[in-house]
């Protein structure tokens, strides 16, 4: 018999694909760096997501079909992103993307969704540039993060802050977000204290911290992912700078709280969706109902972002009708129009994609948790 084991496993294995590739009939991919420097925040926004599309596969799924969502790890390198959507939409035929994460990582992958027609529904970036002009197949969920940094500059200049510099990563994430602050520092009278950028694949902190204390800024708005601002505002602290810093949503995790230590006391975080611990907001109960199911302690910013994309692109799937096609979830995202989820309405069009414009502030307290 020991022959004919190999192809025994094979058979069973190919058997076994099969049978799931027959249960779910819905299949959605995702490219997102489950290692790398984004690794903490991706958990999170995941875990969110799993939440609301195990509790619709739980109750069979969408028209009886279940959605399987294909993950696959970019290490948060944007090659890795274009050759995993390459591979998701080529070879896994994918009906639409999910939550790819990064502006450069999302803008890359541009081309192939244009040239296959593939739906891409809650990009994890606030870039405007995904916003204006429409892009025909990217629907946006959360808020561009030059609403945030406005807002953020805002805030401080209401406090009486006026000494404020921007430190950035070198790429179109930081552009973005740094063209976010200039609009922000103009519409209060402002002038940035000082523009610095670090190198998005080898952040090094060694001369700019230094540079920044010798500034005395009152506070620090820094842009950039995960580890690199961890490693950032560390380096801050240790060269002198005692003022004010605050970061964008795309670090609004547990995990980068956690990263921090004892450097995360008093840093702002911008928020695109409201307090995770808000029950004011119908979407924050029924998150918080369905990880409590699953002994999941407590929401973070991240969860309730995943939680709601995932909202988006069932809603999207339910449109789509009983045989859904790549053609047919683009008509059916187009097709939403004051979408109701939870305390906070959605509406998509064939000329406006950018989903909600919901944006806040947190400050991360002494317990190691957000507040509003």
């Amino acid at each position: 018999m020991k022959p004919f084991l190999p192809w025994l496993r094979t058979g069973l294995a190919l058997a076994l694909l099969a049978w799931g590739t027959c249960q779910a009939q819905i299949l959605i991919g995702q490219t997102v760096g489950v290692t790398g420097s984004a690794a903490a925040t991706v958990q999170e926004a995941s875990q969110g997501a799993s939440l609301y599309l195990d509790h619709v596969n739980a109750r069979g799924g969408v028209g009886g079909q279940k959605i399987e969502l294909l993950t696959l790890d970019d290490k948060f390198d944007t090659k890795l992103t274009l050759d995993n959507t390459r591979v998701l939409i080529e070879q896994k035929g994918v009906l639409g993307l999910f939550m790819t994460r990064g502006t450069p990582h999302t803008q890359g992958i541009l081309p192939l969704l244009e040239q296959h027609g593939v739906p891409l529904v809650g990009p994890s970036t606030g870039a405007i540039a995904l916003h204006k002009p429409v892009h025909k197949y990217v629907f946006n969920v959360r808020a561009p993060y030059q609403h945030e940094v406005e807002k953020a500059i805002s805030h401080l200049n209401t406090l009486g802050i006026k000494r404020i510099g921007v430190v950035h990563v070198d790429d179109t994430f930081g552009s973005d977000a740094l063209a976010g602050a200039m609009s922000g520092f103009k519409a209060n009278q402002l002038e940035a204290l000082f523009v610095e950028k670090f190198d998005r694949t080898k952040p090094d902190f060694t001369a700019l911290a230094p540079r920044v204390a010798q500034k005395q800024p009152q506070a620090v708005v820094f842009v950039g992912t995960g580890a690199a601002v961890v490693d950032g505002i560390k380096a801050l602290r240790g060269a002198g700078v005692t003022g004010q810093i605050v970061t964008l949503s795309n670090n609004a995790s547990g995990g980068f709280i956690k990263a921090l230590g004892d450097s995360a006391r008093g840093v702002v975080v911008t928020q695109v969706l409201p307090s995770e611990r808000s029950l004011n907001y119908p979407l924050v109960k029924e998150a918080m109902d369905l990880a409590k199911a699953k002994n999941i302690a407590d929401l973070t910013p991240a969860m309730l972002e995943g939680f709601v994309s995932a909202k988006v692109l069932v809603e999207g799937i339910k449109r789509a009708g009983p045989k859904p096609d790549r053609a047919k979830l683009q008509a059916g995202l187009e097709s939403i129009k004051k979408l109701d989820l939870g305390g906070l309405e959605l509406s998509y069009s064939a000329t406006d994609h950018s989903g909600l414009d919901f944006a806040d502030l947190a400050i991360i307290g002494a317990d190691g948790k957000f507040k509003r």
